[in-house]
């Protein structure tokens, strides 16, 4: 059964950088669609994160490139399967070298916090009870 895929395309200052990041994080890479221009951060089955340098960016865009630490432009919100990996994948992000983003949102039922990468671009993993969701 085919199922949709999403590919994340974010620019990046330093590729070499990204790819250690996100390892960190406890991603993988694969080679086969990376080069020292970009990284592909496989981040599960039906998400990858392409992680370019902005000259390669460039080659896909004719809009100026935002700067990320100071600009946002997407929020990408990863699920968590509980509160506990909410908190492990914020916190091996800050210990990567990422800073916090935003206040912790806990509203019993639905648990967030976020990141930003090296970059400045910025991570949100969220739990949601099961429960809350099945109607």
């Amino acid at each position: 059964m085919y199922q949709q895929m999403i590919f994340v395309n974010l620019a990046t200052n330093d590729v070499e950088a990204s790819k250690k990041f996100f390892t960190e994080l406890g991603y993988t890479i694969n080679p086969q669609f990376s080069t020292d221009d970009c990284a592909s951060v496989v981040i599960s089955d039906t998400i990858v994160a392409m992680l370019l340098s902005r000259s390669h960016y460039a080659n896909f865009t004719k809009k100026e490139i935002v700067d990320s630490a100071k600009s946002s432009e997407v929020l990408v919100c990863l699920s968590a399967e509980s509160r506990a990996k909410v908190d492990e994948l914020v916190d091996k992000a800050i210990a990567a070298g990422g800073t916090a983003s935003g206040e912790t949102q806990d509203h019993g039922f639905m648990y967030g916090r976020a990141f930003d990468d090296l970059d400045g671009h910025t991570w949100e993993v969220m739990w949601m009870d099961p429960a809350a969701v099945q109607g």
